[in-house]
């Protein structure tokens, strides 16, 4: 069985700039959904514990539908897929199609994580959203900052799930 090459999860140095710093972190916690999820089965990652649609491939996938809600709809207003969630149905991102696979969801995610990357590059902390929301247009440091607080909180749920399954905890 051939094991997938992990992301690298960055050392945050002490002497960062705001903006490489907030990158760095996000960056730290993308890389670290990929270290909780690997070497699960297809079985094992949509197991639910919990009486909520979550499931380590369905976190997988919810994330990679914020990052381009976030980055691409929000801040740059280039949005090319449509949410899967509604107002009636807020958590569809976390429902599985049976033929999702775990490396195609891991593999979404980091491509998506890239796209919102690229966004990144182009703004500085300060800037503004193209869209708007009904609550006004968010600068480019608070999607930073949601982002690292959305990802942090489902890699504690990952790291329950992962811990549930087989026993693994860290980091």
């Amino acid at each position: 069985m051939s094991h997938p090459v992990l992301p690298v999860r960055p050392d945050v140095g002490y002497d960062l700039d705001d903006k490489s710093e907030l990158e760095a972190f996000l960056d730290f916690h993308r890389a670290t959904v990929h270290h909780k999820v690997a070497g699960l089965s297809e079985d094992q990652a949509r197991r639910r514990f919990v009486p909520s649609l979550t499931t380590a491939a369905g976190i997988v996938k919810h994330l990679t539908c914020v990052e381009h809600y976030w980055f691409r709809t929000v801040l740059a207003g280039t949005a090319s897929l449509p949410q899967p969630w509604t107002r009636e149905d807020e958590d569809a991102d976390f429902v599985l199609a049976p033929e999702e696979t775990v490396a195609a969801l891991l593999a979404g995610y980091a491509e998506e994580c890239e796209r919102s990357r690229a966004v990144v590059a182009r703004m500085e902390l300060a800037d503004r959203a193209v869209t708007a929301r009904r609550d006004g247009r968010p600068t480019l440091r608070w999607v930073l900052t949601h982002m690292i607080e959305e990802s942090c909180r489902h890699n504690g749920h990952l790291d329950i799930i992962r811990e549930l399954i087989d026993g693994s905890t860290g980091e």
